[in-house]
């Protein structure tokens, strides 16, 4: 009669050669999707190819403008929409705002190298989980995408800081709207024109923001909002 060596199992045992410890491994949870949106092509693709590094996160699309970020986010569906601010065709903080009624179950937050506390206020009113500027190293913006598709925020502490001091803007969404229309230098008869505005009330709402701002004339009035991050 042959019998089996002490560390195997008979018939009934299951199996031969080893022991069945019973214990199910734990489900790997799925790496967080992200899209990136930048206009400059060398930083998005170095983002790219750092967080690639990374095995809990994948970059499923990119994008070099508002628009663009817009059309991946609905093709992909990202969990993270890791957004620059100023982008051709629509900023940062508009792409964000689509995104929030649009795909709610995608968290948004915004990386640039023009903080402002304007800016920020804007961004965070927009529904944005976080903000930072560009200096942030690869590793600790990979921890901040982690925080924001955790359901947390996070702001660079520096850039709250400024947001306090400088107090809430004066202007009205329509007054910045159209001193924004005024910063290239448009005559007033084309910021009327794509304001949907009478050239009276476009002049009203210029010498309007220029009076909150101190500023003796519109281009001076855009520099100042733009210098707080108003605009």
């Amino acid at each position: 009669m042959t019998s089996l060596p002490a560390d195997q199992d008979g018939p009934e045992g299951g199996s031969v050669g080893g022991s069945v410890s019973g214990s199910v491994p734990a489900p790997v949870a799925p790496p967080v999707r992200v899209l990136l949106a930048d206009d400059e092509h060398l930083i998005r693709g170095a983002l790219a190819a750092l967080l690639a590094l990374e095995d809990d996160l994948l970059v499923v699309a990119e994008a070099a403008s508002g628009p663009e970020a817009l059309a991946m986010a609905r093709a992909h569906r990202p969990d993270v929409a890791v957004l620059d601010l100023q982008m051709p065709g629509a900023d940062g903080v508009k792409v964000a705002t689509s995104l929030r009624t649009e795909l709610p179950g995608c968290r948004t937050m915004i990386v640039t190298s023009h903080g402002r506390p304007g800016h920020l206020k804007r961004a965070l009113a927009a529904g944005v989980r976080a903000f930072v500027p560009k200096t942030v190293s690869a590793q600790q913006l990979a921890e901040i995408i982690r925080t924001v598709h955790a359901g947390n925020r996070f702001v660079d502490p520096e850039l709250a800081a400024d947001a306090i001091s400088a107090g809430d803007s004066p202007l009205t969404a329509r007054e910045a709207e159209v001193l924004e229309l005024a910063a290239d230098g448009a005559p007033i008869a084309e910021i009327a024109e794509r304001a949907s505005l009478s050239q009276g009330t476009v002049r009203n709402y210029l010498s309007s923001a220029a009076s909150k701002l101190g500023a003796e004339n519109r281009h001076t009035a855009v520099r100042l909002a733009r210098g707080r991050g108003w605009v």
